[in-house]
């Protein structure tokens, strides 16, 4: 175990104090403490590939070290920066990442986090980059040193993080809000979406708590709809969707999170053009990461309606009030596509237990029945 202060204290000592990156469960208590904090700077971006480019921006205006933070399952996201500008045989910029080591080897975890966990150290090995493993405040002095090599070497370094090692000496404050009455949480809403929705329609869930819901939601009322659910690849649900409708005569609906929909916003351009009448999307906007801590995607300021009729969606359709619920999915799901509904949910905190697929191949062929 390592106090999230300390390590802190340790990065600020060895003159690390800006930091950018993704929300990542494992590390769910830096980077609250990061937001909160006045000591250090901290940028909350859409993908780990801007992450990375920011602190290479940093690097050019300071000459200080950054920290850049992810989960392992995003490193994949951040190789393009890191290999053709960070590298040491391109401009050679220092960084420290802060990895979040899901499905590290012997540890229990989920089948996708397992693939990704067994591979995290070959990748970075492959890239060339010196890393060390943080399990205790000991281990602290491995990661100073490595700091000092990447200061004189101008090299890129890491340090992966598996599960429940961060801990705070901090005690949180657990005070539930309680919700007005008209307020949409996501279960509300998917309960209502799978009451008006035609069974044999085609639907394919982002990663994180929406795909659970729907999932528990399904198994609750024992209906017979199949959906496929991402249990990975973050900001990709739009594109898989796109994909299968372009193949397809069948409805699909894609019901995607707006921290996915931020990670690769460029693909509601690709959907706009390319997507057919069959092609329906919904975001659940909560403006937050929640399944990894709740930090802000920094959406609240975008206006979704004017942008997804610029990128040229046939039809805008909004939902923030219960009593609305029905009458506004009914009329979404007549649309002709492709159309973008923007439900606004609040986050209810007792929701957050809920049961993950577990048989992932029964899912895919499950989905794949006609």
């Amino acid at each position: 175990m390592i106090f999230v202060e300390n390590l802190l204290a340790e990065l600020k000592k060895n003159k690390i104090d800006y930091f950018a990156g993704v929300p990542d469960s494992v590390l769910k208590n830096f980077t609250s403490y990061l937001e909160k904090s006045r000591k250090f700077k901290n940028l909350t971006l859409a993908n780990e590939g801007s992450a990375v480019a920011a602190a290479i921006g940093y690097y050019l205006a300071t000459q200080k070290i950054p920290g850049v933070y992810m989960q392992n399952s995003g490193l994949g996201n951040s190789i393009n920066p890191l290999i053709s500008i960070a590298h040491n045989k391109v401009y050679q910029i220092p960084m420290l990442l802060i990895i979040g080591w899901r499905g590290a080897p012997k540890s229990k975890d989920e089948p996708q986090h397992q693939a990704k966990g067994q591979i995290t150290k070959q990748i970075l090995k492959l890239c060339g980059i010196k890393f060390c493993i943080l399990n205790n405040k000991k281990d602290l002095s491995k990661l100073k040193k490595l700091i000092n090599f990447s200061r004189k070497k101008k090299r890129v370094i890491a340090c992966l993080i598996k599960n429940n090692t961060l801990q705070t000496n901090k005690k949180s404050s657990k005070i539930q809000l309680k919700l007005k009455d008209e307020y949409i949480t996501r279960a509300f809403f998917v309960e209502n979406f799978l009451k008006c929705v035609n069974k044999k329609t085609k639907i394919i869930s982002s990663t994180g708590y929406l795909s659970r819901e729907l999932y528990s939601k399904i198994q609750k009322l024992k209906l017979n709809i199949n959906p496929f659910y991402m249990v990975g690849g973050m900001g990709h649900t739009s594109v898989v969707s796109l994909g299968y409708a372009l193949e397809s005569k069948k409805k699909i609906i894609c019901l995607d999170g707006d921290g996915s929909f931020l990670m690769h916003m460029g693909s509601a351009v690709s959907i706009a053009k390319y997507s057919k009448k069959n092609f329906k999307y919904i975001l659940l906007n909560n403006k937050s990461h929640e399944s990894v801590g709740g930090q802000s995607t920094n959406i609240e300021k975008m206006n979704l309606e004017l942008f997804s009729k610029s990128v040229g969606y046939n039809k805008y359709f909004y939902l923030g009030q219960k009593s609305k619920s029905l009458k506004t999915i009914k009329a979404f799901l007549k649309s002709t596509g492709p159309s973008f509904l923007e439900v606004n949910i609040k986050i209810d905190k007792s929701e957050n237990k809920l049961p993950r697929p577990k048989d992932l191949l029964k899912v895919k062929k499950n989905f794949l029945k006609k």
